[in-house]
């Protein structure tokens, strides 16, 4: 009598698909091109350095769907490609950007922060991605708000009305439409997991 025993549960979305060192670093790589894609939705908002994109979205996303090491090698892999040239920080630039640099480095954070608590389950649950989204938008603006006011030398105050109060309703969106797109995209994993 043989007993059939199920597949363990994928702890991140990209574990659902057969994994091998190519598929992890292909997963990397589209991480990083998607990160720098996004990037290029860009708003610049009159008189402040840090613009609206979709990059920090793109970030969140990628660490969420593949995890703390995947999501972290995407995210630096981005910041250093940027760095020596590849035009695919916010509006086409590239190279050392000196009052959002910060932000950037945030992304590294939030990808480790995001991709641990995905791998614990948070995605599962709609309220507990968005938590998730949350915490990695702080773990950005923990990096990214005292870099802008050093570089820029402005007061706590400004930082925080230039770097942080403008982007707080788009993250709140962004942290809704993150909860159902893994609420779904988990429901389909288990479809195709029972079929």
């Amino acid at each position: 009598m043989s007993v059939s025993v199920p597949a363990p549960a994928p702890g991140v979305i990209a574990d659902s698909v057969a994994r091998s060192r190519a598929f992890d670093v292909a997963l990397v790589a589209a991480g990083s091109l998607f990160i720098g894609i996004a990037a290029q939705v860009s708003i610049h908002l009159p008189n402040n350095p840090v613009p609206i994109t979709g990059q920090t979205f793109a970030v969140l996303l990628v660490a969420a769907g593949t995890g703390l090491l995947r999501g972290v090698a995407a995210t630096l892999l981005y910041a250093v490609l940027g760095l020596v040239g590849v035009p695919w920080f916010a509006g086409a630039s590239s190279g050392y950007v000196s009052a959002t640099f910060g932000y950037i480095l945030g992304f590294v954070a939030a990808a480790a922060i995001v991709g641990w608590l995905a791998q614990r389950g948070w995605t599962r649950s709609p309220w507990r991605t968005a938590a998730a989204m949350v915490i990695g938008d702080l773990a950005i603006y923990a990096i990214g708000v005292p870099w802008l006011k050093a570089t820029l030398g402005v007061s706590w105050a400004k930082a925080v009305s230039l770097g942080l109060q403008p982007f707080l309703v788009a993250d709140l969106l962004k942290a809704a439409l993150a909860a159902g797109l893994f609420t779904g995209a988990w429901a389909l994993v288990e479809r195709r997991r029972r079929s």
